[in-house]
């Protein structure tokens, strides 16, 4: 493999010292398998790499500048690597994905190191597989949440590792029909979904943090997934979601922790397929308005060594068919349970079971929930309690709650 330093690639031209894009001129005169050392620059123009490649920044302050214009680096091959960069500038158009890297149908490529900023999307790859995206920091133009491009993007891509990489003020990150990868150590903020998923299956996510985005992770239409050690703090809203399952199957949500956001776990038609279950296991969920909100028909999860604490609401059920019941429930920790240990096995000496009282009046009529929180719905629900006026309603029983955080 050749090492070139720019250098030397334009000393075999003189005239390309004139040239509008340098930094094209260069990859087109390099042969296949280059490697590229970029002295501390800015270089102008958007370029294309269509070969296998490397581009690599010597120190700070090397900059590729789109000028505003479309995507500023288009890799169009495996092998290639952009490492040390700094890339700026993209078109502003969402129709394009104007974006500072867009990568297709490749594999074995790496990004890692790089800075992007001012532009709209981040990092697009399409059908790129085997690949490593490392350590990027992300961010997208300086505009409202929704007209921000995604910071990284998975699109029929499989089997890569994401790693230890920041989005900050972009809009998603998103993998969609994408399965096999490894999402690892990343950071979110001030973002919309700091991850959602489509279609995909059989990946990884482990030890993320997330805060002070509208959502933290979101799984659809998805399948034997394992979310593990992650952190999502204080989702943003009225509904803002710690983790969201939809029409998902076979996933385990286990060891992670959320706090501070409106829903801590959502749940809705999961699992999906029949004869399946999600397990939802030893995570901290604290702090939240909700602890665990169940959408339409949920049945079938495995909940069990939870520590549910601090939360105003542990279990709310938005849909009278949801059969929240009908999940196995054991082995958690409720800090609203009312019983005793009286053999001091840790274990509750009665059930803990979770009714609906006054507080079905603001789940279904979205004028009353203007109240929710309210003392008046409050003294509703305790006189509820002592003499119920309806029949409350019946949601969930931990048969085994735990009366010790300690595990």
């Amino acid at each position: 493999m050749k090492i070139l330093a720019l250098a030397t690639l334009l000393f075999f031209n003189v005239m390309a010292l004139c040239a509008d894009n340098i930094l094209q001129d260069a990859i087109n005169r390099a042969p296949q398998g280059s490697i590229l050392k970029l002295p501390a620059g800015v270089y102008k123009g958007s370029v294309i790499i269509d070969k296998p490649l490397s581009i690599i920044g010597e120190g700070e302050g090397v900059i590729i500048d789109g000028e505003n214009n479309g995507t500023v680096i288009k890799v169009l091959s495996s092998f290639v690597t952009l490492k040390n960069l700094k890339i700026i500038n993209s078109g502003n158009q969402h129709e394009t994905i104007d974006a500072a890297i867009t990568m297709s149908n490749a594999s074995q490529c790496e990004i890692s190191n790089c800075i992007i900023d001012d532009c709209l999307f981040g990092i697009d790859l399409q059908m790129v597989h085997n690949s490593i995206i490392a350590n990027n920091y992300i961010s997208s133009k300086d505009v409202d949440l929704g007209l921000r491009g995604d910071g990284l993007r998975l699109w029929y891509s499989n089997d890569n590792i994401i790693k230890g990489n920041s989005l900050v003020k972009s809009r998603d990150m998103v993998v969609w029909y994408s399965h096999g990868n490894e999402i690892i150590e990343n950071y979110g903020k001030n973002n919309r979904y700091s991850l959602h998923f489509m279609y995909a299956g059989k990946n990884l996510i482990k030890n993320n943090r997330y805060e002070l985005n509208s959502v933290g992770i979101f799984f659809m239409y998805s399948q034997d997934s394992i979310a593990i050690g992650n952190i999502v703090k204080s989702s943003q809203g009225a509904t803002g979601m710690g983790i969201g399952l939809k029409d998902v199957s076979n996933f385990t949500i286990k060891d992670n922790t959320v706090l501070y956001c409106a829903q801590g776990i959502y749940i809705d038609r999961s699992p999906f397929e029949p004869d399946t279950h999600n397990w939802i296991e030893n995570n901290k969920i604290l702090y939240n308005s909700e602890a665990m909100h169940f959408h339409s028909l949920s049945e079938n999860n495995v909940i069990k060594n939870n520590i549910v604490a601090g939360n105003i609401e542990d279990i709310v059920n938005d849909s009278r068919g949801s059969k929240t019941n009908e999940n196995e429930i054991a082995l958690n920790y409720w800090d609203n349970y009312e019983g005793f240990d009286r053999d001091h096995d840790g274990i509750g000496d009665t059930p803990h079971k979770v009714y609906q009282y006054a507080d079905q009046l603001w789940m279904y009529d979205s004028d009353v929930k203007f109240f929710y929180g309210s003392p008046v719905i409050s003294l509703l629900n305790f006189l509820a309690k002592l003499a119920p006026f309806t029949k409350p309603l019946f949601l969930m029983e931990d048969d085994k709650p735990r009366v010790s955080k300690i595990f």
